[in-house]
């Protein structure tokens, strides 16, 4: 758990840099999970637009934010975990 939680620090922290979410293993995750955008959109209670926003490194996403996703892309691979959200 130490390492994620630094990795989402990190992630926060570093605009542009390390961080930035890999749109295409974003949705494949999501379509291995069965998920819309809008259901992920509201189970993090934003915007289907503050989503693409995110996915597409437009703006960032909150660490409970990730968190919530891994639970809900069933991400329990650390490995997974930062190739999707925290690609260079």
């Amino acid at each position: 758990i130490y390492t994620v939680l630094l990795y989402e620090c990190r992630f926060i922290f570093n605009k542009g840099g390390v961080g930035m979410t890999d749109t295409v293993e974003f949705e494949i995750a999501l379509k291995r999970a069965g998920l819309t955008k809008k259901k992920v959109a509201q189970s993090l209670g934003i915007s289907e637009m503050g989503l693409y926003q995110k996915v597409n490194n437009i703006t960032e996403f909150k660490a409970s934010e990730i968190s919530k996703l891994y639970e809900l892309l069933n991400l329990s691979n650390l490995a997974e975990q930062q190739r999707i959200f925290f690609a260079s």
